[in-house]
């Protein structure tokens, strides 16, 4: 399992692997879990997640995603972008993989089984999977590794007209990422395109925002 994968990657961080703490979900990728869960690969380009992680990107990207129903993550990259299964077909032993963006408000439907989705997609198509070589970019800039639970964020989205640039990117929590860019994506989902936004609020609590937002324009 991963065979190519682990020849074209380096594993940076983790132990590979974590006995199930969590509802199992899948057959394949709860085992990927089991095998490789915990992993950094390439100093945070591509992580596996622990079923503690996995419980908690679920809900935070059905959150934002709705319209996808179900989700069950089992991976995610430096921009915080989550890959899961595409449970939407019920039965499915070998489902497509679904990426879904928290900086453009997006989702990709990767046309592969996840079965060939380590071994081939990631392999051969890195820089479109993974944005590797913006990566390299960014890592020129902040060559700390990133930490399990941090992410390479937007200041401003990109579906708010931020620029895709490294001026307009922020190491921040992961989780405090994506419940900023899902609260802003339904919020702003219905708006009509070119529509300005004034004051923004989100919640009660004074860490929904997270820090790496404050004294931003």
């Amino acid at each position: 399992m991963l065979d190519r994968f682990l020849r074209a990657f380096e594993l940076t961080a983790g132990t590979g692997g974590h006995a199930p703490q969590a509802e199992e979900r899948h057959p394949a990728a709860d085992r990927l879990l089991s095998e490789f869960g915990g992993s950094t690969f390439d100093g945070g380009l591509y992580r596996i997640h622990t079923w503690r992680s996995r419980a908690e990107a679920d809900v935070f990207a059905a959150h934002a995603f709705p319209e996808f129903g179900e989700l069950s993550c089992f991976g995610f990259d430096w921009l915080g972008r989550q890959f899961s299964l595409d449970l939407r077909v019920q039965g499915t032993e070998d489902p497509s993989v679904l990426m879904l963006e928290p900086g453009t408000g997006q989702v990709l439907e990767i046309p592969v089984p996840f079965s060939e989705f380590h071994d081939g997609e990631l392999v051969e198509y890195a820089d479109e999977a993974l944005a590797k070589s913006f990566h390299e970019q960014w890592r020129a800039t902040d060559a700390a590794p990133l930490g399990f639970g941090e992410c390479v964020g937007y200041d401003v989205p990109l579906f708010l007209g931020g620029e895709d640039g490294l001026a307009n990117l922020g190491r921040c929590d992961i989780a405090r990422y994506w419940h900023l860019a899902g609260e802003l994506r339904r919020g702003t989902a219905k708006l009509a395109p070119g529509t300005k936004i004034g004051d923004i609020a989100i919640g009660d609590a004074a860490d929904a925002v997270p820090a790496w937002c404050a004294g931003r324009g």
